[in-house]
């Protein structure tokens, strides 16, 4: 970024349990949620409990989805007109399928006031600002953002207010952006309990490339493969699955849309990580032909440093399930919960 200011890593923060007290002063007087779906519905319930914004507006194509958001009072205002839904936001999130930000962008941006702040959840950065820059009026300010957080769940009902807690949230602001709408985006995710990281939007995509979307696109290849043996029946499948094949069915349960549009617009990052989680596997291929035992044990022996790293930094728990599984009435992260997705 052109600005001067520093925007300090949140680091190996201290583990938080719970969403904070409500806020003494609100980030944002409007905020404009677009998508409803499982992020979409956690933002509005973790602002609405730390009241980071004094008003909340969702908006949805789906007059199904909305019924859903307004039976829960999840917000102020439901509608389907999205050009309508920010015309007083000072902050809109888009928390739609990536594919369609370009299309959402050219819809809302006469709406959008000056001063306004243009955000996102998307699992890809560098397609999100080549999407978004050219449509947004210049008086506004685009501030990609990732919370590293989900589930393989869908919908305004699989949402919970403490969804973000104690996961990474990466921004990837362009270059000479406002460092005011950049704070106030940060403290928003922090308000959610995320810890913040800033870096380019290329760098995001090529660490998330191997860290979430090479790994959900296993995980779609191994399910498939399973699904597909000739010699193996589809209950036995379902039947005899160990905790690690389980593991791949959840990740591969993941939303259709979402995951086709990650592939699609990270493409290249995913196929440089792809080649080399390729070598690699050929690599464990030949241990595997020559019995190089010491070979597997040291191998094994470093992957297995790696997840209790993972644990140590509170981005996991060793728990027998993997994961977490929503939170309570409190907003508090349970211990033992539903793996998340993680995009």
């Amino acid at each position: 970024m052109a600005s001067s200011r520093f925007w300090p890593s949140s680091g190996v923060a201290i583990v938080i349990e719970r969403l904070g007290r409500p806020l003494e002063q609100p980030i944002f007087d409007e905020l404009a949620i677009i998508g409803v779906g499982l992020i979409g519905s956690s933002v509005a319930r973790g602002v609405r409990r730390r009241k980071a914004a004094t008003r909340i507006v969702l908006a949805d194509r789906s007059e199904e989805t909305l019924r859903r958001a307004q039976a829960l009072v999840l917000g102020d205002e439901t509608t389907s007109n999205l050009a309508g839904a920010v015309r007083n936001a000072d902050c809109v999130i888009l928390c739609a399928p990536v594919g369609a930000y370009e299309s959402i962008g050219r819809t809302i941006a006469p709406a959008l006031k000056s001063g306004a702040i243009v955000s996102d959840v998307g699992s890809v950065k560098a397609a999100v600002i080549s999407a978004l820059e050219p449509v947004l009026p210049t008086h506004t300010h685009l501030v990609p953002a990732h919370p590293v957080a989900g589930t393989e769940h869908s919908g305004p009902d699989a949402g919970f207010a403490a969804l973000f807690i104690n996961r990474w949230c990466i921004l990837t602001p362009p270059e000479g952006v406002n460092s005011d709408a950049v704070e106030k985006v940060y403290a928003l995710w922090e308000a959610l309990g995320s810890h913040v990281e800033v870096m380019s939007a290329a760098h995001h995509d090529l660490v998330l490339a191997i860290t979430s979307h090479v790994p959900h696109l296993i995980a779609y290849n191994i399910v498939g493969t399973a699904a597909d043996l000739e010699q193996v029946t589809r209950s036995e499948v379902i039947k005899f699955s160990a905790g690690g094949f389980r593991d791949f069915t959840r990740i591969a349960a993941s939303d259709p849309t979402m995951w086709r549009d990650v592939f699609l617009h990270n493409k290249d990052a995913v196929l440089e990580m792809l080649g080399r989680f390729s070598e690699d596997l050929t690599a464990l291929q030949r241990m595997i032909r020559r019995g190089d035992g010491e070979g597997l044990f040291t191998l094994f022996t470093r992957t297995r440093a790696i997840r209790l790293g993972i644990v140590a930094q509170g981005q996991e728990t060793a728990a027998a399930d993997f994961g977490r599984r929503s939170a309570d009435a409190n907003g508090a992260r349970l211990v033992r919960s539903s793996a998340s997705d993680d995009a």
